[in-house]
């Protein structure tokens, strides 16, 4: 017949085999049945369990979960868990992606963001606005209740006063902000209507949709605790001169490794006299994108 004789031994092997396991899965959906009847709550691991300790067979698992997706039976619990779609949060969507290093002109890109600390026993929050192209602090408002709107608000005002004077008007501003109550409320927002600011948002619980705020934080606050003695002060005047004072150091004297160790009004200032000229490349972005934003 052309068969080997191992050929022939193994074909009746494997035969054999699959007879033997057609006749166990017979019997363990025979016994599944049974024990899902009796105990519907549990699962298939627990009743391959039952079926080992409480008669004669050594159901695997595997075999024991093939009888149930045979039966087409599941654990019959109150506690299942429900899987519901993400609620849509975003108000805004994030329009930089993962774009930061393409940003090419001041004013380009601004971020926000607040962060919290203590000096002496008192607790504060610090709002900021950066320039993502200069590393500009633009704006800065100090507050010292928790969610207070105020710093937000005027901060935002405060930079809108400043486009309007450096007469960068024309060009759009993207505002990317986290998606905070204040960053998503119509009184944050109303104020830049009719204005040249695009507003962009991070993803819910995505701080990484914002690193270059959550680096500069980060360090900044570094920097006012270690080199400015921020937690030696106790009233808030001294506590907003120090940051103040800081804030001139960083935008004035402060070498950045990210500019070249240039300052970052150095910076602004170099672009303005056309030593830096834009590239394009931060508007380019869109061409891999366009599918996204539309």
């Amino acid at each position: 017949m052309g068969v080997s004789r191992s050929g022939y031994y193994k074909h009746l092997h494997l035969e054999k085999a699959g007879k033997l396991r057609s006749e166990k899965l017979r019997y363990a959906v025979v016994l599944v049945s049974e024990t899902h009847r009796r105990h519907p709550s549990h699962g298939y691991r627990w009743v391959a369990a039952y079926i080992r300790r409480n008669t004669d067979y050594s159901f695997s698992d595997g075999l024991i979960y093939k009888a149930f997706r045979y039966l087409g039976i599941t654990s019959e619990t109150r506690h299942k868990k429900r899987c519901k779609p993400r609620k849509i949060k975003d108000k805004y969507p994030n329009l930089i992606f993962s774009t930061w290093e393409k940003v090419d002109r001041p004013r380009q890109v601004i971020v926000s963001d607040m962060t919290a600390f203590h000096a002496g026993d008192r607790y504060y929050e610090l709002t900021m606005y950066f320039d993502v192209f200069t590393k500009q602090i633009l704006s800065w408002r100090l507050a010292d209740r928790r969610g207070d709107r105020e710093p937000y608000l005027f901060g935002l005002q405060d930079v809108l006063d400043l486009l309007e004077y450096e007469g960068t008007t024309q060009e759009p501003v993207y505002l990317h902000t986290d998606q905070g109550s204040v960053y998503s409320s119509m009184a944050y927002n109303d104020l830049v209507q009719n204005t040249n600011i695009i507003r962009s948002m991070s993803r819910a619980g995505k701080p990484t949709d914002n690193p270059v705020n959550e680096s500069l934080n980060g360090w900044i606050k570094e920097e006012l605790f270690s080199d400015f003695r921020l937690n030696e002060l106790t009233e808030r005047y001294y506590v907003s001169c120090a940051i103040e004072e800081y804030i001139d150091y960083y935008n004035e004297q402060r070498p950045s490794y990210a500019l070249g160790y240039d300052t970052p009004n150095d910076f602004y200032r170099r672009f303005t006299n056309g030593e830096i000229s834009p590239k394009n490349t931060f508007e380019s972005r869109f061409d891999d994108h366009s599918e996204t934003i539309r």
